[in-house]
């Protein structure tokens, strides 16, 4: 490249594999596909434990072995070849995370398929379209009844060929999983499947438009599991508690394949709102998580505080203040003090209660899909619970930069994995390369052109997020692209930090903040039941009037409060307060709970020209 090219950022930091002893990790050379890696994890720990899920029919928790496992690949495997699938098909599943998920991926992966995971929460109409555009030969769901609800919608699913149904009575178009496995497999000595075939087909969330198919090959997604595994390495010692959607590919290449690299053990979460029993039955070592997880506890946390005795009060300030300031000296960034001598005594009284709740032997949470807050990262990692913050796109398979144990600034998104390299380009958009960045778009080559760059032999990804890079190499994203809002004035606005700071503030369950082309910023917001009924009834508020002036005016005030870092221009005068949650259901989430701004802007079009009713074309 020329002298004048944009640099090209290259981090290597330390290799956690090289920090323990007796690791049996296998590496990209060990195993070139990801079917590969499964079969040598089962020759390598036929007998080790490989995941624990719970038994419904049996009421108990099972475990279940990595050949138990194998032997069941096995039977799918016959099934697959028998029902006629040949090398390319696509095949895809609609269900929760089980060891049903990973026997159907692996069975798959192995004869050459093309797995193409769906979202369990996702809308039937969304799921049909996926299905369609894929072009899925074999489709499994949890009952009939989830099959029928996507065979009804408009979208065309004449593709598929076989319906399976894990659960529930059929009655013709699907066929139950029993009947339909043979009772024995078969071993296939040498799998299909070459490193660079696709192996999978993501759709991505679809904030706006339809979501695009993204082809993962397994090379993309083995090197990012391993590279991130020499990041931050997982052990044959350590527990993984599943709860992320196994469609989400966070969890699907940390949770699950770099567990498979590690031997570490998995317990799949039951369901969400089992989450918090589940941690403390399972007591996971390490988790993946979004950070709306810890938001919700944090604040529920805080929400409690001020009906605390005044010592209770003081005892957890003093906690967060003594625990933030050992995290710092273990970092390096502060010398010692005498404060810390505190520490064992708030550890004892605070921090060790709330890892309680958490089941007690958290070692660190890997924390992405979305910005995490600083405010939350420093409560929880004050209490001994590190949270790191890492950064990805489906199209990256999905991770290109992770806080690491030794060098975690929650400020930050990490440094750069091994074997990613990156760039800012114009606008300081993040550019990156390696092998981890996908093949493509599925049948749409326009969007893949207009997302990969190639500059000689390189293949460079366009993320679409504006980032800074320190001297120390810790990555940091200052915006996105297109989400960047500009006001009459000129001023340039990052939506998404400013609806993360409100969201500190329990009140406030989902916000969007706009502003686009006018003189002052506003907020659409979804206000906690809890709170705000508790509100109302203390101050004598009529909970469907939150347009009043006092309530406006204590709207904008809490808003205020969470905004102080913000620039001046950077005010919210205004606040429109949804009656509705945003769900999945309703079409204002996607299934990574992300929110569908444009979708929103649509559903709330009056509540929001409201906001700026009386104040001119730009609001003035």
């Amino acid at each position: 490249m020329s002298a004048s090219s944009p640099k090209i950022y290259l981090q290597h930091p330390e290799d956690a594999l090289t920090q323990h002893e007796g690791l049996d990790i296998i590496n990209c050379h060990d195993a070139a596909t990801l079917d590969q890696l499964f079969r040598e994890r089962v020759r390598r720990s036929p007998n080790k434990v490989a995941y624990v899920q719970y038994d419904q029919g049996e009421s108990r928790w099972v475990s279940y072995t990595w050949s138990e496992i194998a032997t069941q690949v096995e039977r799918w495997q016959v099934a697959f070849r028998d029902a006629g699938l040949v090398k390319g098909d696509r095949v895809a599943i609609c269900y929760r995370n089980s060891i049903e998920w990973v026997i159907f991926d692996q069975a798959a992966l192995r004869l050459g398929l093309v797995v193409v995971p769906l979202y369990t929460a996702d809308r039937a109409d969304n799921i049909a379209y996926v299905i369609g555009n894929a072009g899925a030969r074999l489709v499994l769901f949890d009952t009939e009844t989830n099959w029928l609800d996507v065979a009804n919608t408009d979208e065309d699913v004449s593709c598929v060929e076989i319906v399976l149904a894990m659960h529930g009575k059929v009655k013709g178009s699907a066929q139950r999983v029993n009947d339909w496995l043979p009772e024995h497999g078969s071993h296939l000595k040498r799998g299909l499947a070459e490193p660079d075939d696709l192996a999978s087909i993501v759709y991505t969330s679809g904030t706006t438009g339809r979501p695009k198919g993204v082809m993962l090959s397994h090379r993309n997604m083995l090197s990012n599991a391993y590279s991130g595994m020499r990041s931050v390495a997982l052990t044959p010692n350590d527990h993984l508690l599943s709860f992320l959607p196994l469609s989400h590919t966070l969890e699907r290449t940390v949770g699950y394949y770099a567990a498979l690299m590690s031997a570490a053990k998995v317990s799949f979460n039951r369901s969400i709102p089992e989450l918090a029993d589940d941690l403390k039955i399972c007591q996971p070592t390490v988790m993946i998580s979004v950070p709306r997880i810890f938001e919700r506890v944090h604040n529920k946390i805080y929400a409690g505080l001020p009906e605390r005795s005044r010592f209770a009060q003081w005892l957890f300030h003093t906690a967060i203040e003594v625990g933030w300031r050992r995290f710092e000296y273990q970092q390096g960034l502060r010398g010692w003090h005498p404060s810390l001598l505190l520490h064992a005594v708030t550890d004892r009284l605070v921090a060790r209660k709330v890892r309680g709740q958490l089941g007690g032997k958290l070692n660190y949470v890997i924390v992405g899909g979305a910005p995490l807050s600083t405010a939350v990262a420093k409560t929880f990692i004050s209490l001994g619970v590190t949270l790191l913050q890492g950064y990805g796109l489906t199209e990256s398979s999905p991770v290109v930069s992770v806080n690491t144990l030794e060098r975690n600034r929650p400020d930050s998104i990490g440094m750069l994995l091994r074997g990613v390299a990156a760039r800012l380009m114009e606008g300081n958009e993040l550019w990156v390369r390696g092998e981890n960045v996908m093949m493509g778009y599925w049948s749409n080559p326009e969007a893949t052109r207009n997302v990969i760059v190639k500059d000689g032999d390189e293949r460079w990804l366009r993320t679409g997020d504006c980032a800074a890079i320190d001297v120390d190499g810790f990555v940091r994203i200052t915006g996105r692209i297109k989400d960047i809002l500009v006001l009459a004035n000129g001023e340039k606005v990052p939506p998404g930090d400013i609806e993360s700071a409100i969201q500190r503030d329990p009140l406030f369950e989902q916000v969007l903040v706009l502003g686009e082309g006018k003189s002052f910023l506003t907020a659409l917001v979804y206000l906690s039941a809890e709170q705000a009924d508790a509100l109302c009834q203390e101050r004598g508020w009529d909970s469907s009037d939150w347009q009043s002036p006092a309530q406006q005016a204590f709207l904008v005030e809490k808003i205020a409060a969470q905004m102080e870092d913000f620039p001046g221009y950077a005010k919210v005068r205004k606040v429109a307060v949804s009656a509705t949650e945003w769900t999945v259901e309703n079409g204002l989430l996607t299934p990574t709970l992300k929110v569908k701004r444009a979708a929103v802007m649509r559903e709330f079009a009056e509540q929001i020209d409201a906001l700026y009713s009386g104040h001119g074309v730009h609001g003035a």
